[in-house]
């Protein structure tokens, strides 16, 4: 049973990046029929918030802990760093790229999260041991790959012959890199508010630890706050709120209640019972589930540069976990002697204090 207890959060996490990879690819496909970005974000966390919240009330009405004005900011926070704005950064990704590349882009979350966990105290380096040093060479190795796939596109590996491959190549050839740069751009956003979500999350699983609860708000929170920017740039245009067709109807549904619902509860559950590092690890299996699914089914393109770039990224990212690991376990081994210490401390006291007994009633 604690075998079993030990590999739920491995399972969760797994799951839960294959359903991101499922919304990624989805969405991908209704962004391209010109469904927009801020509409999409707002059904989706409305969706969310409805099938939680009604969850988080009865579910957790006796365990709920006093909700303070604190903790209500860093929800609200949270929405912004975790809900609207980094889903529409993105979005916008994904667009002007590829669902492909942008998960590539999301294995640099691990790291991220790592450095911005050290100056909260969440996460430690000690250089002169391996696991100090592997953690630091495993961050070098993930920023050079990261630059690499920001700076490298190179050539494609795919070579589609269909009609439509042809058509859209072409149409796309003649604004490709200015599409490409602002994706980039984008993503390297979304990637630095997703990293910051996972140390805020941190914080409020401490201060309110209800999953569906603060997930509820959260998603509410995001819902409102990507209705008023959307609402703020395109205040005339009341068209864009109607959902044609049945394509982007389950999207949205798919996306507000498992991308945006229970995926945010399970990572709200994995971060409080294992951390926002080994949280975010799971992120590169986006990537790879996205691909197995984009590539020879979808007929999206891949590049020399992602290849490359996304290597890189997992290769730090894995030193990175296993320095993570052996400190994990030099911590459990310290745990036992000291424990082991303060039993035989335990088992000695009685002998002196039986021993210092009757040497009193000798000398009475």
């Amino acid at each position: 049973m604690r075998n079993c207890d030990e590999w739920k959060p491995f399972v969760v996490m797994v799951a839960i990046d294959f359903c991101f990879a499922a919304v990624n690819i989805i969405l991908k496909k209704v962004l391209e029929e010109g469904m927009n970005h801020l509409v999409f974000i707002t059904y989706r966390l409305s969706i969310a918030t409805i099938l939680l919240a009604p969850i988080g009330y009865f579910r957790e009405r006796n365990s709920r802990p006093r909700l303070t004005f604190r903790v209500l900011c860093y929800i609200f926070f949270s929405a912004i760093v975790g809900a609207s704005v980094t889903q529409y950064f993105f979005l916008l990704g994904i667009q002007y790229t590829s669902a492909t590349f942008a998960c590539a882009f999301i294995n640099m979350v691990p790291v991220i999260t790592f450095i911005m966990a050290l100056p909260f105290g969440l996460e430690s380096v000690n250089i002169k041991c391996k696991s100090g040093r592997a953690k630091i060479l495993g961050t070098l190795v993930c920023i050079g790959g990261a630059l690499l796939l920001t700076l490298y596109k190179g050539k494609p590996l795919f070579n589609y012959s269909s009609a439509t491959s042809i058509a859209k190549t072409g149409t796309s050839s003649s604004s490709s890199s200015g599409r490409w740069t602002i994706g980039v751009v984008a993503l390297i956003l979304g990637t630095l508010f997703w990293s910051s979500w996972y140390i805020v999350q941190s914080s409020i699983s401490k201060r309110f630890p209800c999953k569906y609860s603060s997930t509820a708000m959260m998603t509410f929170f995001g819902a409102i706050q990507a209705a008023f920017i959307s609402l703020s740039i395109q205040h005339h245009d009341f068209s864009i709120w109607v959902l044609k067709g049945k394509l982007p109807i389950i999207a949205v549904l798919f996306s507000g209640m498992i991308g945006s619902g229970l995926c945010f509860v399970g990572m709200s559950w994995c971060v409080k019972k294992r951390g926002p590092v080994f949280t975010a690890a799971f992120s590169p299996l986006v990537q790879i589930m996205a691909a197995m699914i984009d590539i020879p089914i979808l007929h999206e393109q891949l590049h020399l540069g992602s290849v490359l770039g996304s290597m890189l990224v997992m290769m730090g990212l894995y030193i990175l976990l296993w320095g993570k690991s052996k400190e994990i376990q030099n911590r459990v081994i310290k745990l036992v002697q000291d424990s082991e210490q303060s039993q035989q401390t335990k088992e000695q006291d009685p002998e002196i204090q039986e021993a210092t007994v009757s040497c009193d009633y000798r000398c009475h």
